[in-house]
């Protein structure tokens, strides 16, 4: 196992949305069983997962990035319950992300950055989404997945107008701190 601190690549979201899709953490743990449910301030969209990197690899990166700086900032629609795994013990539960054309070319410029300083390419298809839980614990199971995703369906705009690097800190909550970040380009408006 690697001692290099474990980094990602993401997309933050303003205090409002943390704020909102918390309020659906609180309701959930009430209904559900998860060993994890993220800090607000830790609720992200994932754009690359890194792992354990050292530091001269981590700074190569940290330039490489600066061409997303180039990418034109746009809005997303986030919200919808979803999950990854059996929907009776599903073991993540999300909320999903708008794959929009600016976010999947956002995303491509992302993991071809880290491949020129080494980093493996990711071979799933990007599947963007929020982690609102994640591990499941519950001895039973969900009886109707289908209920919870019809109870939690309202959806909200986020405005992408910046990329980080966290750093994980697992110990820590918040556990995920900014080590860099990107501003996209202004799109002026007429």
């Amino acid at each position: 196992m690697s001692t290099n601190p474990h980094y990602f690549i993401a997309i933050p979201l303003p205090s409002s949305l943390q704020d909102y899709f918390s309020i659906w953490q609180h309701e959930l743990k009430n209904k559900i069983s998860y060993k994890q449910w993220p800090h607000k301030q830790d609720l992200h969209i994932t754009l690359k997962f890194l792992g354990g990197v050292d530091g001269e690899k981590i700074q190569q990166l940290r330039i490489e990035l600066a061409e997303i700086e180039e990418l034109s900032e746009f809005d997303l629609t986030v919200g919808k319950i979803g999950n990854f795994g059996n929907p009776r013990k599903p073991r993540v539960l999300w909320a999903g992300v708008e794959r929009t054309e600016p976010l999947v070319q956002l995303q491509k410029t992302v993991e071809s950055c880290a491949q020129k300083v080494g980093f493996a390419k990711e071979n799933r298809e990007y599947n963007p989404h929020i982690t609102l839980a994640k591990k499941w614990a519950g001895e039973s199971s969900i009886d109707n997945f289908f209920e919870l995703t019809e109870r939690y369906t309202e959806q909200q705009q986020l405005h992408v107008d910046e990329v980080v690097i966290y750093q994980i800190f697992p110990s820590k909550s918040p556990k995920y701190e900014i080590v860099q970040s990107y501003k996209l380009k202004t799109i002026e408006k007429s």
